[in-house]
Parts: structure tokens; C-alpha cells; sequence
């Protein structure tokens, strides 16, 4: 469950996050810039459900990425916010664009960060197959995770990186799994989505993110909306035909002028996907 944008008051964003567990989800994904970590530990330690059974993620931003310090001080100040006594994924957030060089000193501090016994495991995200790469290479602690943006209409340009995750035991969690702020009401009014959505009884988000269930990715939805978190965890009741997901994968990439405005999964449809990227 993702919590990108849910800032609407502390009472506000925890309140969410314990309808999510309460619908069934075990997967929290928060980051230093969504601003809500704190939120995300107050909820895990009101939650009914025992932390074991939870799966808290967070992430690196880019700003604290300047020296294997800052990284270091960075994860410290999260687990801080979250008050937890460990947790489960640690991300870079985005790739440090400077240099290789950075983006290895980068991972040689996440690498120091794994082996704290304060995280079960750390990963990337939006990193390039080219970027995964550079940590091969490097050796030592792979990322376990490398969390991208992938939907029908991004399929084409994210397929290879998805490919090449599953061929060397990284886990990929697809962000934005309806579209994102900009697209989501577009995605959801497909006219593709929405006959599959009838002919399978579910909405089109349900639809959406059953596809990527199918190419095995690890979906984060988000939304505020009770009903729409219950509906968006119920996705395992149908499976779409070969002939459905071959149509949405040959989906091109949609233009931000085909996006319909910029709708949030707060106010519409289902809610978007998850994370900023």
C-alpha cells in the first residue's frame, strides 16, 4: 500500500494506513519525501496485526546522497521517524545522476546499512538496467528490489528491465500501478480496461493492477477512500486472458495531453499508484 500524497494530518494519514492493514494489506511503502514516516510508525504500532507480519518500506532521497555520511545519517533519521526497531526494505530512492562513481558510493553505503542488522534488505529504485549494472559489477550486496514505474502503457519501454531484474533475482514493485496523478483517469477509462473490467464483474482498477500481478510484479495502489483500498486489494478472484494481456501489453506510451487532467487517486476512480518514483 502505498502513501505517496496522503498528508492530509497525522490523524488523517494513520487512519488510512490502519484501514489498509485492517483490508488485508502487509505492505506499507513510505519515503523520507513522502513526509509521512512517522505517520506510517504510529500506525504499524497501533495496528492490531503483530510488526512481523507487516512489511515496512522507505527509502533514500537524492539529496542525501552526497557522501557515504549523509546516506548513513539519512537512514538513521528514518528509522528515528519511524520509531521502529528494524525495517524491512531501504531504497534509493532515485539513482544519483552525478556519476558512477556516485551512484556506487551510494550502494557501498547501503551495502554498510545491510549488514546493521537494522534492515531485512536494500534495494533501488528507477534504476536502468545499465545503472543495476554498475552494482553487479561491484559485487557484494545485490539489491534485492528495484521498485520502477511500470503500467500497460509503459510496458514496451520498462519490459527489459523488468526482464532482466527476474533474470538475476530482483524483485520488482511497480509504482503507479493506475497511471500516476497525471494519467490515472485516462488508464482508468481505457476503453480496453473498461471491457475487461465488465467482462470479469470488477472495476478497472482491479483490472489494472491484476496485469501486473500476472507479469509477476509486486503492485503498490494507494488510495483514501476505504471502499476503493478494500476493492483494490480484492484482485486475486479473476485472472485476465492471454488475449487481454497481450492487448495491454502492446499498449505506446501515453501522451500527458491523452491524460485527461490530472486526477489523483484521492479524489477519483480508485485512486493512483503508488510513489513519486
Amino acid at each position: 500500500f502505498g502513501v505517496w500524497t496522503l498528508r492530509g494530518g497525522k490523524k488523517s494519514t494513520r487512519n488510512i494506513i490502519l484501514s489498509a492493514i485492517e483490508a488485508g494489506y502487509r505492505h506499507i511503502d513510505t519515503a523520507k519525501f513522502y513526509g509521512n514516516e512517522r505517520e506510517v510508525g504510529d500506525a504499524v504500532r497501533k495496528s492490531k496485526v503483530p510488526r512481523h507480519e507487516l512489511f515496512v518500506t522507505s527509502k533514500l532521497w537524492w539529496t542525501d546522497q552526497d557522501s557515504k555520511s549523509d546516506v548513513l545519517r539519512a537512514f538513521d533519521a528514518t528509522m528515528e521517524r519511524l520509531g521502529l526497531d528494524y525495517l524491512d526494505l531501504y531504497l534509493v530512492h532515485w539513482p544519483n545522476g552525478e556519476s558512477k562513481k556516485a551512484r556506487l558510493r551510494t550502494w557501498k553505503a547501503m551495502q554498510v546499512i545491510a549488514s546493521s542488522g537494522r534492515v531485512r534488505a536494500v534495494g533501488v529504485s528507477n534504476y536502468s538496467v545499465a545503472q543495476l549494472r554498475e552494482i553487479a559489477a561491484l559485487g557484494g550486496v545485490q539489491p534485492s528490489v528495484n521498485q520502477i514505474f511500470v503500467t500497460p502503457w509503459r510496458w514496451r519501454e520498462q519490459r527489459a528491465t523488468v526482464e532482466y531484474c527476474r533474470d538475476h533475482g530482483i524483485a520488482v514493485q511497480a509504482y503507479s500501478p493506475l497511471g500516476g496523478d497525471d494519467y490515472v483517469k485516462a488508464c482508468l477509462a481505457d476503453a480496453d480496461v473498461v471491457a475487461a473490467a465488465r467482462a470479469h464483474g470488477v472495476s478497472p482498477a482491479q483490472v489494472l493492477l491484476r496485469w501486473g500481478l500476472q507479469h509477476g510484479l509486486t503492485v503498490l495502489p494507494r488510495s483514501t477512500s476505504r471502499e476503493h483500498i478494500r476493492s483494490n486489494a480484492d484482485v486475486f478472484s479473476f485472472e485476465l486472458s492471454p488475449r487481454q494481456m497481450a492487448a495491454f501489453d502492446a499498449k505506446v506510451e501515453m501522451s500527458l495531453s491523452s491524460g485527461s487532467g490530472s486526477g489523483s487517486g484521492s479524489g477519483s476512480g480508485s485512486g493512483s499508484g503508488s510513489g513519486s518514483g
